[in-house]
């Protein structure tokens, strides 16, 4: 292996590996800007670039859209490159084990959760949060993948070549869809941030006014009362809160997106195959949140878990708060960037392969010919919202097509969903922003952690892991949408008229694989008090001082209030008092009713987060903080602490 020795004008040195050997490898080499030592914490991070080369005419490449439209080097390989970043432990190899976070947006995730606080490009010590996974010895890897991503400080993006066809640019016409939240003249289409606009007066520019959502008509906005520059969209009337809005026009040079799934695929098996790369590991796994976690549902399905060589690449998957839905990237002016609310959710949505009833096919997430006997062992995380909300639908990864029957997960799989939570845990304490009810900060991220150290045994030492938490048909647990059980509470929306909105085309199956057909909406059970019934319920949802849901409703400041905020949920907290609970006629029982003193309340949650421990569903290590977080809200919530 060589190694050479360059600047970069006035930044540090940088080294770049490669050699000969490469020229027949996937990647071709690295070039390391910066290394260095993070503090005393025995870690030392590595960032740099990490350059490809890949065969258009492999088998294993041919699924990636537009591959053949770009220029071959004279070994007849595309070229392209992505950001790399690496934190390792330095004097020994860990656990072995390559922990790659699936970039969201071009943001680093399992930082800020798994460690619980840290920074994107840590100097010391204590930018490593409680350095959870320098613990056990977690190789952090993070490789750019996104092609849209845009300019900032620490964000991560992929270099990749544009289509074209016989050398002339290609030009198309690209879409989005947003719902205005504030009354203003112009709108940045930010799913469209690559995707100017190369003929803004033509034909194929137009803007629809929509009444919802999923409003089944919608009304054309006069070509003179509208402009777009750029990626820019700007209303002469002005745009109205609530309102929905589709826009349309004709852009250039598509990037060839899919190559994000090739720069995954081949850093991981570069670092599990090499030898001298720079942070060789034995196994990889693979981390992905809301977006992420949907990249990392379409890299299995669509074959990308086998590399060039029919090597499996990444041993084992957690799909964070993804739901049943996939991400737009691996197809002409694809929008990665997009929240793909209503549209992102296609047949198959299972794991195992099961027939449509609607178009008659048959295939699943990880049972189809693609995955080439290369499917990882599986969790899939989620909260209420992606049963509620946006189109995610998880409820369709346990339930037939069809929404009417249970299905059994494959071994190699495991669903837990953690109740009362939302995508994103809200800031403590929670406050009322987007939406009608304050927002939901129960934190599910301990529960998280003691998952991946179940992971982490159960692919190293064969130990099952704790058994899948999720509501179900059978058990009355899991129930239609408008056959919720939830209370009257007052001031507080039902959520029982809420649908899901359509299926979503799948480009890999003949007709779309039933795009446009109705999914069905089915959500978990609640009790007299709203909270739902089944699934992982942490110690605040267990022992309740509130109803946590997965929902909220728009505020009325920012339009249609009958409409979900996207991927937000709820916290409605009980009445005090009973004299509180009367006056409100509130049919849920007083703090007061329930626990009579903090000391009791706080007794119970240690008693419930105890049992979670002994099941595996949390760390003993952890309930310290479960215990603290509980006396905060006790704290916030009752007035005569």
């Amino acid at each position: 292996m060589s190694t050479l020795i360059c600047r970069l004008g006035a930044l540090c040195g940088c080294v770049v590996l490669g050699g000969a050997a490469a020229a027949h490898a996937e990647v071709t080499r690295v070039e390391i800007a910066h290394r260095a030592d993070v503090g005393t914490s025995g870690y030392e991070k590595i960032v740099g670039t990490i350059h490809f080369a890949v065969d258009p005419k492999n088998p294993r490449n041919r699924i990636v859209a537009d591959l053949d439209k770009v220029p071959v080097d004279a070994r007849g390989l595309v070229e392209f490159s992505s950001d790399l970043y690496i934190l390792r432990p330095k004097a020994t190899p860990g656990n072995s084990v390559a922990l790659v976070d699936v970039l969201n947006r071009g943001n680093k995730m399992v930082l800020n959760g798994f460690n619980r606080g840290g920074s994107p490009d840590p100097e010391t010590e204590n930018d490593l949060g409680d350095k959870f996974l320098m613990r056990f010895g977690y190789t952090l890897v993070w490789v750019g993948w996104e092609f849209d991503v845009a300019a900032r400080a620490n964000a991560m993006r992929i270099h990749v070549p544009a289509a074209a066809d016989h050398g002339k640019p290609i030009t198309g016409v690209v879409r989005a869809r947003w719902t205005a939240a504030a009354a203003g003249k112009e709108f940045v289409a930010g799913d469209l941030a690559m995707y100017d606009a190369v003929d803004p007066a033509g034909a194929d520019s137009r803007l629809e006014a929509c009444p919802a959502m999923l409003a089944a008509s919608c009304t054309e906005v006069p070509r003179g009362a509208w402009h777009v520059n750029g990626h820019t969209i700007t209303l002469d009337a002005g745009f109205e809160p609530g309102r929905t809005y589709s826009v349309s026009y004709r852009a250039a040079n598509p990037p060839v997106a899919g190559l994000g799934f090739v720069a995954i695929r081949d850093a991981a098996s570069w670092l599990k195959h090499q030898p001298d790369a720079v942070a060789p590991v034995q196994y990889a796994y693979g981390f992905g949140s809301s977006q992420s976690g949907r990249f990392l549902r379409t890299f299995l399905y669509q074959g990308f878990n086998t590399d060039e060589k029919d090597r499996q690449v990444l041993d084992a998957v957690i799909a964070h708060i993804a739901g049943a839905s996939r991400i737009d990237l691996n197809a002409r002016w694809s929008k990665p960037t997009g929240p793909a609310v209503h549209d992102a959710t296609s047949f198959p949505f299972a794991d195992a392969s099961v027939a449509d009833p609607i178009t008659g096919a048959a295939e699943g997430e990880l049972e189809n010919p693609r995955m080439a006997g290369h499917a990882p062992k599986v969790f899939y995380t989620n909260t209420p919202v992606e049963y509620w909300g946006t189109g995610r639908v998880a409820a369709m990864i346990h339930t037939s097509p069809d929404g009417k029957t249970d299905l059994t997960l494959p071994d190699n799989v495991r669903f837990y969903f953690i109740a009362g939570t939302q995508h994103t845990p809200a800031r403590f304490p929670p406050s009322v922003n987007a939406g009608q009810q304050p927002d939901n900060s129960v934190d599910y991220w301990w529960t998280m952690r003691a998952l991946l150290l179940a992971m982490n045994r159960w692919m190293k030492d064969g130990a099952p892991p704790p058994p899948s938490q999720y509501p179900t048909l059978k058990q009355g647990t899991l129930v239609p949408a408008k056959s919720l059980a939830f209370p009257a509470i007052p001031g507080v929306a039902s959520p029982h008229e809420l649908a899901a909105g359509p299926r979503a085309a799948n480009p890999l199956m003949a007709k779309g694989a039933g795009a446009g057909a109705p999914l069905p909406l089915l959500v978990p059970q609640v009790d007299d008090d709203g909270n739902e019934t089944s699934g992982i319920r942490l110690p605040e949802i267990a022992v309740p001082l509130a109803t946590y849901t997965g929902w909220n409703f728009r505020n009325p400041a920012i339009g249609a209030p009958r409409e979900l905020v996207s991927l937000l949920g709820s916290s409605v907290p009980f009445p005090a008092t009973r004299a509180a609970r009367d006056a409100a006629h509130d049919p849920r029982r007083s703090i007061e009713e329930r626990y009579g003193s903090r000391d009791a309340y706080l007794a119970q949650v240690e008693k419930a987060a105890e049992a979670l421990v002994k099941e595996r569903y949390l760390l003993i290590d952890d309930v310290p903080r479960i215990l603290q977080r509980a006396g905060d809200t006790w704290d916030s919530l009752v007035s005569d602490r």
